[in-house]
C-alpha cells in the first residue's frame, strides 16, 4: 500500500493547488499538517500561474494499492 499525504491550497485566483508528499510518516496529527500548511501559506513560496497561496482549503490521506503481475 502506497501512501500520499496531499495538501490542498486556496489560490488569489480562486484556484487550487495542490502538494503532495510521498510516504508521510505514520500517525501523523490533524496539528501537524495544519501547522505545515500555515507555514507553506506565510513563506509564499509557491506560485501557480503567477497566484500566491492566501489560504489553506483542505488535506488528504490517500492509500493507493499496487498490484503488480508478472507478465514476462
Amino acid at each position: 500500500m502506497t501512501n500520499t499525504l496531499q495538501l490542498i491550497f486556496q489560490l488569489e485566483n480562486d484556484k487550487a493547488l495542490t502538494l503532495s508528499v510521498a510516504a508521510p510518516k505514520e500517525n501523523v496529527t490533524d496539528a501537524e499538517v495544519a501547522a505545515v500548511m500555515q507555514t507553506i501559506v506565510e513563506q509564499n513560496v509557491f506560485k501557480r500561474d503567477d497566484a500566491s497561496i492566501v489560504a489553506k482549503k483542505a488535506a488528504r490521506l490517500v492509500n493507493r494499492t499496487v498490484k503488480e503481475f508478472n507478465v514476462m
